[in-house]
């Protein structure tokens, strides 16, 4: 079983967002490229916790961009994270970052 979670925001870029998190998370993110979700961020904590922090415009199949989070078409940048059920919550670390905002948890 595993817990996800998403936040938005619109103060940082993709890149100064992971670069943000990798010290406050003590973390590494790897730069990737997807025809999917192009230029976005990876990291994996020791629990396997995965954070992938991304823009929510993505390559659409017409040539134009379109919002990886439709719910939320707003925000210019996402972090999606994918826990096992039994990881500690990162909540209390990502509330203290200005201007990242819950969009939604399951």
């Amino acid at each position: 079983m595993t817990d996800s979670g998403t936040y938005g925001t619109n103060s940082y870029t993709a890149k100064e967002l992971a670069g943000l998190l990798a010290d406050r998370l003590d973390v590494t993110f790897t730069e990737r490229e997807s025809d999917y979700l192009g230029v976005y961020f990876l990291a994996t904590r020791a629990d396997t916790t995965r954070l992938r922090v991304q823009p929510n415009a993505i390559p659409g199949d017409d040539g134009e961009e379109d919002p990886y989070d439709d719910e939320h078409p707003d925000v210019s940048v996402l972090l999606l994270i994918t826990s096992p059920a039994a990881a500690e919550p990162l909540d209390d670390e990502l509330s203290a970052v200005g201007g990242l905002t819950r969009l939604r948890s399951t």
